[in-house]
């Protein structure tokens, strides 16, 4: 028996042409590892594929409820967005694959983990910062990084490789986008994109949704659900998340909403741009800041901001498995204990439309913010408050005068 090392794979060409090259270079059995979490990739036919092309063994692990429970609705109460646009839809999944990988490494008694990102992308650090903080003792392997040995630097010369080992499957050499897909979104990479003097060629890019120019006349409005900060229902019928996310995000495609162009900072330091659709998710996330926003006080929400987007700064950099990301978590989790409610908005041509929030825990008090005089507040009463507020003020401008007078 040789020692085993265990491939994330996803039955593509990278991964294929990935398994004859382990075995040629390391002498390892191959354990493949597809982990499923909503990327509706071609599961069927893989494990003959993946025997074909040399596998020892294949794992396929249906993980779309856990990522959505333990990955995606965290990110949700913390309202965590990078960078004030990416909705985290890669990044949230890296962490639970390498999970995975580091389960099915130590039930077959695996000597090393094999990931097929590239040398210049985010996933590299986010694979290998989650695997060294489950398994330290576990080797990893990032073929892209081996120059000796990796010696394929096109879709032709995988093709032409796996081909020599014997593998003649069906790949195209044709270029395309570089895409990444899970149940909360698919990002779009490369051609026109790799120049952001161009518009993005929507008619070819995506995939979960229409154009908003091309998206219903006619708008459709839809409620979302939550309790303690988990999204619960959509239309008034309970649902699992995941549930929820593949109805929104089948609302959300329709009428054009969530697709984004942005131009990102990697974490290895370079600048990217890709589109990204997050239908779904944009309707969730808006739903559930719009539900806080009535519920939770002024300190709390304004701190939470900070801690969102330090939360979403982990979370792009692989920083899952960190004393921060729990720590970070459990303060937002506490926040959440009264965010319940039913958030109405309208779906219109890539615009989501305010339709009216409701909560038995909203702190917004008519008798308070209606311009008629209330028993809670009495007008003369912020004389006073201006006064001492604004005391600061008035005593650095006294002083400022004094010196003006004395010069």
């Amino acid at each position: 028996m040789n020692e085993k090392v265990v491939l994330a794979y996803s039955g593509g060409l990278d991964t294929t042409a990935i398994i004859p090259w382990l075995k040629e270079n390391y002498h390892y059995d191959v354990v493949c590892c597809c982990i499923d979490v909503g990327q509706e990739s071609e599961l069927a036919g893989l494990e003959e594929r993946a025997k074909l092309s040399g596998a020892y063994k294949l794992y396929i692990l249906d993980c779309v409820d856990e990522f959505c429970d333990d990955y995606i609705v965290p990110c949700v109460q913390a309202n965590a967005v990078y960078e004030n646009k990416y909705l985290l839809g890669t990044s949230m999944a890296r962490p639970l694959i390498a999970k995975k990988l580091v389960d099915i490494a130590r039930k077959e008694n695996a000597v090393a983990i094999c990931h097929g990102a590239t040398g210049k992308g985010n996933d590299q650090v986010r694979f290998e910062l989650s695997i060294k903080a489950l398994a330290p003792d576990i080797q990893i392997i990032a073929p892209w990084r081996c120059n000796e040995t990796w010696k394929m630097d096109s879709r032709e010369a995988e093709i032409a490789y796996c081909q020599a080992h014997g593998i003649d499957l069906p790949f195209s050499a044709d270029s395309s986008y570089s895409r990444d897909r899970n149940l909360w979104h698919i990002s779009h990479e490369g051609l026109e994109l790799e120049h952001p003097s161009q518009a993005p060629n929507y008619d070819h890019l995506l995939v979960l949704g229409n154009d908003p120019f091309h998206a219903p006349d006619e708008p459709e409005e839809v409620s979302i659900s939550f309790e303690k900060g988990i999204p619960v229902a959509v239309n008034q019928t309970l649902m699992k998340v995941s549930d929820i996310i593949r109805t929104l995000n089948q609302l959300g495609g329709k009428h054009g909403i969530g697709i984004c162009d942005i131009v990102e900072n990697r974490v290895v330091g370079m600048k990217s741009r890709g589109v990204y659709e997050t239908p779904g998710g944009t309707i969730l996330m808006e739903a559930h800041m719009q539900l806080e926003e009535l519920i939770l006080d002024r300190d709390t929400l304004a701190f939470k901001k900070g801690i969102g987007d330090k939360m979403a700064d982990i979370v792009y950099e692989g920083k899952w498995f960190t004393p921060l990301r729990q720590a970070l978590q459990a303060f937002v989790e506490s926040t959440q204990e009264y965010v319940t409610g039913e958030v109405k908005l309208l779906l219109y041509k890539g615009n989501l439309i305010k339709q009216g929030t409701t909560s038995p825990y909203s702190l917004y008090n008519e008798s308070l913010a209606s311009f008629t005089t209330g028993n809670l507040y009495d007008h003369h009463d912020a004389e006073g408050f201006i006064n001492l507020f604004g005391l600061p003020l008035k005593v650095r401008a006294m002083m400022m005068e004094n010196l003006k007078k004395e010069n």
